[in-house]
């Protein structure tokens, strides 16, 4: 009798770690589909170019339908961002970040390349900090006992 309480009184090491492993996971993955959900909004269908520092418009929409996010095991970290597409593209990180890249226009039956530069049109660093102040909150409760 007097082993069971002693033993009552510790706790189960695995059963801890299983618990807030499985804490972190839900954590994270609901943190990385806020901040998908918060860039996605935030790309609007527009015409024309947006203004620089404002996130850019959608015209076809596979942008804002290629935000995806992922809980990384190996890192212990989950990665919001948009998915690597067929094309050799690199157009996500030069509006994100700015920089150059080439354009193709088709004009008269002839395709033109040209190298252009392109100003910084942030989305998924503005979709982070908009969510910033939200994640701690999710890890309130998150690890329960069972």
């Amino acid at each position: 009798m007097i082993e069971m309480r002693i033993k009552s009184l510790f706790f189960d090491r695995q059963k801890v770690v299983r618990a807030v492993d499985k804490a972190k996971r839900a954590v994270l993955s609901k943190a990385g589909a806020f901040i998908r959900t918060a860039a996605r909004t935030s790309i609007r269908k527009r015409k024309g170019s947006a203004p620089p520092g404002s996130p850019p418009h959608s015209h076809v929409g596979l942008l804002r339908r290629f935000i995806l996010f992922g809980y990384d095991r190996t890192s212990d970290s989950v990665v919001v961002g948009p998915v690597k597409l067929n094309k050799p593209t690199e157009a996500p990180r030069v509006l994100e970040h700015g920089g150059t890249t080439t354009v193709t226009k088709f004009s008269r039956g002839r395709r033109r390349k040209r190298r252009v530069r392109i100003k910084a049109r942030p989305f998924m660093g503005r979709a982070l900090e908009k969510e910033r102040p939200k994640l701690p909150k999710l890890w309130a409760g998150s690890v329960r006992g069972g």
